[in-house]
C-alpha cells in the first residue's frame, strides 16, 4: 500500500508539472487569440469541434480503459487495439469529410466544410496512437505522460499562436489541433517503444468491457455538447463564441486544480477494486482532496471574473464575465459526486453509468432548450446551473449505490470545503465592491492580484482554522499536512550532511 501511495504521489506531481505547463500555455494561447480574433471565428470553429466530438465519441471503444482493467495485456492485446483505432480514424476522417456541404447547408456557413475537412485529418492520424502508452498510466508512472503532453502543446500553441497573428484568422484554432495530434502521435511511440501489426483478435474481449462505457459517453457527450449544437441554429456564430470561450474558461480552473489527481484517481481505484473497504476509504480520502482544491479553484474564478475579462480578454468579450461567473460555480459544485466516474469504472459497473448519464440527458435536453428558446443565451446559461447541481445530487447518490456510503456522510466530509469557499467568495465580493470597477490595465492588474490574494488567503485561513476547531479530523488538511512532512523529512537529512 504505501508504494502504490508513493507511486500516486510521484505521479501526481508529474501531472501537475505537466498541467501547470500546459494550462499555462492554454491560458496564454486562448488570451491571444480573443485579441486577434472575432468571438464569430470562436463559434464557428465551435460548431465544426462539436460535431467532430459527437461523431468521435459515438464510434468511442474505451480501448484505453480496457487494456488498464485487463490482467495481463500482452502484444497480441496491443495490435488488436491499435488496428481497430487505426480502422475507426480512417472511417471517421472520411464520414466527416462526407457530411460537412450537408453541415454547411443546415447552419448556413460555408466555412464549415473546409474546417470539417482539415479537422478530420486529426481524426485519423489520432486513429495510430501508440495503444501500449496507456501501460503507463496503468503502472502509475508519468515522466512519460508529461513528455506527450508538453510536446504537444508546445507544439500548437507555437503554430496557433502564429497563425493568429499574421492572419488573423480562424484557421488558427483548426491547424493548431492538427500540429498538436501529429506530435502527440510521434511522441507516443518515443516514450514507449511498439511496433504495431494488424490483428483482428480480442474485439469481443474489447467491446464486452467498452459496450456501456461507450454508450455512456455517446449519451454524456450528446448531453454535455447539445448546447452548442442548438446555438448554432437559434442564434448567432457570435453568441457560440462568446458560450465556448466562456465555457472553457469557466471549467479550466476546476478541471486543472484537479488534474494531477483525477488522472491517478481510476488505475489507483482499479488497483484495489477487489477490497471494497480500502475502496470506500480511497474514494472518500480522494473525492475530500479533489473538492478542496475544485471549490475554490472554481467560486475563486467565479468571483473575479469580471477583473480578470476586462484585464484578460478586452472589451469586446465582456459577454463572458456572466458565463464564467455561472459556468465555473457549476463546475465547482459538480466536483462533489464527479468521482463516481472513475469509480463506477473500477468496480465494472458500466451499465449503471450509462443509465445515471441516460437520465441526465432525459433530464437535461428539455430544460436547456426551453431556456435558450425562450430566453436565449441568458435562459441557456440559467438552465445549466439547474442541471449542473441536479447532476451532482446524481452522482452523490451513484456513489451511495456503489459503496454504500450515505450522500450525508459525503456532504459531511466537504463542509470544511464548502463553508470555506462560501466566506471566500463572501470577502472577495466585499473587496471587489469596495474598490469598484477599474479600466486602466494597471488598475486592473493590482484589483485582480488583490482579489486572488484576499481569495486564497480567506479560503486557506478558514479551512485551517475550521480543521482546529473540529480537532484535527482526517482529511484534505491532514492529507497535506503529510505530503509537508514527508517533503521536509526528505530534505531534512540533506541539510544536516551540508
Amino acid at each position: 500500500m504505501a508504494n502504490v501511495a508513493d507511486r500516486l504521489l510521484k505521479g501526481s506531481l508529474w501531472v501537475s508539472v505537466s498541467r501547470a505547463v500546459t494550462n499555462g500555455l492554454s491560458t496564454l494561447s486562448t488570451i491571444i487569440l480573443a485579441w486577434y480574433l472575432l468571438p464569430s471565428d470562436f463559434g464557428v470553429v465551435a460548431i465544426a469541434t462539436t460535431i467532430l466530438v459527437i461523431v468521435q465519441t459515438v464510434t468511442d471503444m474505451s480501448l484505453n480503459e480496457a487494456l488498464i482493467r485487463h490482467p495481463d495485456p500482452n502484444e497480441s492485446h496491443f495490435s488488436a487495439a491499435w488496428t481497430l483505432s487505426a480502422m475507426r480514424g480512417a472511417i471517421l476522417s472520411f464520414v466527416l469529410a462526407a457530411i460537412s456541404y450537408p453541415l454547411a447547408a443546415l447552419y448556413e456557413e460555408p466555412r464549415l466544410p473546409g474546417i470539417i475537412i482539415v479537422l478530420s485529418l486529426s481524426v485519423f492520424v489520432g486513429g495510430l496512437a501508440n495503444p501500449k502508452r496507456i501501460m503507463l498510466q496503468r503502472d502509475l508512472v508519468f515522466w512519460q505522460e508529461f513528455v506527450l503532453n508538453v510536446s504537444q502543446k508546445i507544439a500548437g500553441f507555437v503554430v496557433t499562436v502564429a497563425v493568429a497573428m499574421i492572419y488573423h484568422s480562424y484557421w488558427a484554432l483548426v491547424v493548431g489541433v492538427v500540429v498538436s495530434q501529429v506530435v502527440m502521435v510521434g511522441a507516443s511511440y518515443l516514450v514507449m517503444p511498439f511496433m504495431p501489426r494488424i490483428k483482428f483478435g480480442h474485439i469481443r474481449e474489447f467491446l464486452s468491457f467498452s459496450i456501456w462505457i461507450t454508450a455512456g459517453q455517446i449519451v454524456n457527450t450528446l448531453n454535455w455538447r447539445f448546447d452548442y449544437l442548438l446555438i448554432g441554429k437559434f442564434l448567432d456564430t457570435s453568441s457560440i463564441g462568446f458560450y465556448s470561450l466562456g465555457g472553457t474558461l469557466a471549467a479550466t480552473p476546476t478541471r486543472e486544480a484537479t488534474a494531477p489527481l483525477t488522472a491517478v484517481i481510476y488505475p489507483a481505484f482499479a488497483n484495489v477494486r477487489s477490497d471494497v473497504k480500502r475502496l470506500a476509504a480511497a474514494y472518500q480520502r480522494s473525492q475530500a482532496l479533489v473538492t478542496a482544491i475544485a471549490l475554490p479553484a472554481g467560486i475563486g474564478t467565479a468571483v473575479v471574473a469580471d477583473p480578470l475579462v476586462r484585464l484578460a480578454l478586452g472589451e469586446k468579450w465582456l459577454p463572458v464575465i456572466f458565463i464564467m461567473q455561472a459556468l465555473a460555480s457549476v463546475y465547482a459544485i459538480q466536483t462533489l459526486g464527479s468521482l463516481s466516474q472513475p469509480l463506477g469504472m473500477a468496480l465494472g459497473k458500466t451499465k449503471t453509468l450509462f443509465f445515471r448519464d441516460t437520465q441526465m440527458l432525459l433530464v437535461r435536453v428539455p430544460i436547456v432548450t426551453i431556456g435558450l428558446v425562450f430566453w436565449g443565451l441568458p435562459g441557456l446559461i440559467i438552465s445549466r446551473i439547474f442541471t449542473g447541481v441536479f447532476a451532482a445530487i446524481v452522482n452523490m447518490f451513484v456513489v451511495k449505490r456503489f459503496i454504500d456510503l450515505p450522500v450525508s456522510a459525503q456532504l459531511w466530509a466537504n463542509f470544511r470545503a464548502l463553508l470555506s469557499s462560501a466566506i471566500m467568495a463572501a470577502c472577495v465580493l466585499l473587496l471587489h465592491s469596495y474598490l469598484g470597477t477599474k479600466s486602466t490595465p494597471l488598475d486592473l492588474a493590482w484589483q485582480l492580484g488583490g482579489l486572488i490574494t484576499a481569495g486564497a488567503v480567506s479560503y486557506c485561513g478558514s479551512s485551517l482554522l475550521l480543521w482546529v476547531m473540529m480537532r484535527y479530523p482526517d482529511g484534505p488538511e491532514s492529507e497535506a499536512a503529510k505530503i509537508i512532512s514527508k517533503i521536509v523529512l526528505k530534505f531534512r537529512p540533506a541539510r544536516f550532511k551540508s
